[in-house]
């Protein structure tokens, strides 16, 4: 069987292509001219590799020639407004230019990599979402979830015109291998001292060897037409922050602050010269709860993930170990003023706790 693997150079593609050679499948590799082949080392006679702009029709269809199975995991991730084109641009226009060409070439089944941020977080903290959620993010102003949302819909679009296109969907993703610092860039901003603070928010978080395996499953039983959330636990950013601390030894951000607070600073940063710190797409994120179940990837695939506790560990040792002279330069407390300006701000919520509790009685009297 020839399957066509598009980011195969990538955290989640490299880890897909060793699965795809594992199992026997003859792959061919789509490559740019920035393509980092560091997860492939070692591989390089096991598969061809071909150079490919996935928005190029013409080299799209000589990379499909007498291709089987095509999983399409290239894509771009990013919160900041500056990439708002390029995520539409990759993300939505060349899944529409490759999946239109794959119906064309009569390819056999496609499993597009899409994100469980396609459908949009949770609609309260303590709920989860699931595949069947109706997209309302859509005024949160985030491109990328808005760019993974319309390249779906064009695979769904083409599912309708007779393609064999599934989608899986999954959740944040941690574990070794990620060269482009993107999925798991929290990780290396918390080990490097380098997140202040943080607002009420929530993730879920799978390991990226998961991943790769409901990649596979879902190609040989998943269903056309239908999506999979592939993910694990759900963490509140305290919680998350907590376990990080424990297997680093980084202390966690000591300032919890307000979401509105923290957005009306992320504008003010946004409207002054230079590269701002945070963005207040970056803070509209955040401060949602990304929770999600798996309960259909479960029963319809038969996936399951590894314990949660794995992937964070794995995720901080790869850091450590690529960059432990960087990491041992920093120091692992938090600045005096962020522990200070959080004892003052835990006053201040507990001061308007007594009095919001002493306006009744005093409206009474």
């Amino acid at each position: 069987m020839k399957t066509l693997v598009t980011g195969g150079a990538g955290f989640i593609g490299s880890h897909v292509v060793r699965l795809l050679l594992a199992r026997g499948d003859e792959l061919r590799l789509t490559t740019r001219q920035d393509t980092n082949p560091e997860n492939l080392r070692g591989l390089e006679s096991d598969y061809e590799s071909v150079a490919c702009d996935l928005l190029d029709r013409r080299a799209v269809r000589r990379a499909l020639e007498g291709v089987d199975r095509v999983f399409h995991i290239a894509g771009l991730s990013s919160m900041r407004p500056a990439d708002a084109d390029r995520l539409f641009t990759i993300n939505v226009e060349s899944t529409r230019t490759l999946l239109e060409e794959c119906l064309k070439a009569g390819v056999e089944r496609v499993v597009y990599t899409s994100s469980a941020a396609a459908l949009g977080p949770a609609h309260a903290a303590g709920a989860t979402a699931d595949e069947k959620q109706v997209f309302t993010a859509g005024g949160l102003g985030l491109p990328f979830v808005n760019s993974k949302h319309e390249a779906e819909a064009e695979a769904f679009r083409l599912a309708a015109q007779g393609l064999d296109v599934l989608c899986v969907n999954p959740t944040l993703t941690f574990g070794a291998g990620d060269v482009y610092m993107r999925s798991t860039k929290l990780v290396q901003r918390f080990l490097l001292g380098r997140i202040p603070a943080y607002v009420n928010g929530g993730v879920n978080i799978v390991d990226v060897n998961d991943v790769a395996r409901g990649h596979l499953m879902a190609d040989e039983k998943g269903t056309a037409g239908e999506r999979y959330i592939l993910g694990n636990r759900n963490y509140t950013l305290d919680r998350l922050f907590a376990d990080l601390s424990r297997l680093s030894g980084v202390e966690p951000p000591a300032l919890k602050v307000p979401s509105a607070a923290a957005l009306r600073l992320a504008e003010a940063l946004a409207a002054a010269p230079g590269r701002a710190p945070i963005t207040p797409e970056e803070v509209r994120w955040a401060s949602q709860f990304w929770n999600y179940r798996s309960t259909k990837a479960r029963r319809e695939l038969g996936w399951g993930p590894a314990p949660h506790e794995d992937t964070l560990e794995a995720t901080v040792n790869w850091y450590v170990e690529r960059e432990g002279d960087r990491f041992a330069r920093m120091r692992r407390s938090q600045p005096i003023q962020y522990k200070l300006a959080a004892v003052g701000a835990d006053a201040l919520t507990s001061v308007a706790g007594f009095a919001g509790r002493l306006w009744p009685l005093s409206r009474a009297a």
